[in-house]
């Protein structure tokens, strides 16, 4: 029952989780629209961090102090945030953000391969592998293959979009080597981090002080930063250790029809007569990559 109780928990963190990113694509469109990709991140990064630092601390607990673990923080940093980061707000100014979370959505699968060709902490079982199919089928059939019609037009868009899905797949498996700290403390020292990379790059390139951003951009840059960034790290940190790698990106598949159902209810979009079907096959695949099979103790 425990057992039972624990996973309902998790799988609803991993939709809030969805949600909280499904979202950020719309945040992402909105800010870069009046603010450089490269000072927007820098921004995000810089908010998100400085939150996170100030819940630990009225937690009581405290930032580590060795420089092997700062270093981690530093790889974890430019394989989930800086990098995709960066590369999916650069993007957004060319292409949809439909399309940019269409492309995103593939993480689970590039994750999948790397597991299975490099590191094997996972097995590679037939659920899984029609997880990925299930997963991929709901998102054409909620979308609609209307939305893939940009696909071959501003190509270099659309191939730094997967390029940052491929640095998400990675971040999610090097996530696992901070088993034993508190979520929140990876969350922060990757945030953190990355701020010291990005402002820098922010103040030689893009001049902030010079800019004339909208009061929509702020108000999607502070949205991404507490909520899309800050509180889903922490999310995202706890699930890693609990669902795995593969099952936490698995939250692709569901951050596609909630990022289309927020553009239904906020911005007018309409969805395909398919996006039924879509969604239960979407359901399916996720729960084909996190439900863990029973062994073979309790089946007897």
């Amino acid at each position: 029952m425990q057992a039972k109780t624990d996973m309902t928990t998790e799988l609803a963190l991993l939709g809030v989780l969805a949600a909280l990113w499904g979202a950020s694509y719309t945040f992402i469109k909105i800010g870069v629209e009046t603010i450089p990709p490269i000072t927007f991140i820098a921004a995000r990064t810089l908010i998100a961090g400085a939150i996170l630092l100030a819940l630990i601390r009225w937690r009581g607990l405290s930032m580590p102090k060795d420089g092997a673990t700062w270093w981690r923080f530093m790889v974890q940093a430019c394989l989930n945030s800086v990098v995709p980061f960066t590369l999916i707000a650069a993007a957004e100014r060319s292409i949809d953000a439909g399309l940019a979370t269409i492309l995103n959505a593939t993480s689970p699968i590039f994750t999948f391969l790397l597991t299975a060709l490099i590191t094997r902490h996972e097995s590679v079982t037939a659920r899984k592998l029609f997880g990925v199919g299930a997963g991929i089928a709901g998102i054409c059939l909620i979308v609609g293959t209307q939305a893939l019609g940009g696909l071959g037009h501003q190509l270099w868009a659309q191939l730094a979009v997967i390029a940052a899905t491929v640095c998400y797949a990675g971040a999610a498996i090097f996530g696992r080597g901070f088993r034993g700290l508190d979520p929140m403390l990876p969350a922060a020292g990757s945030m953190l981090c990355g701020a010291v990379i990005l402002v820098p790059l922010s103040l030689a390139f893009d001049r902030p002080w010079t800019l004339s951003p909208s009061m929509a951009s702020i108000l999607a840059l502070f949205a991404l930063s507490v909520f899309s960034t800050a509180l889903a790290f922490c999310i995202f940190f706890r699930l890693i250790h609990t669902l795995g790698s593969v099952g936490t990106t698995s939250q692709a598949y569901l951050r596609v029809p909630i990022g289309v159902g927020i553009g239904v209810l906020f911005l007018g979009e309409s969805l395909g007569p398919t996006a039924f079907w879509g969604m239960g096959c979407v359901v399916a695949g996720v729960a084909a990559m996190t439900i863990p099979a029973r062994s073979r103790a309790l089946a007897r």
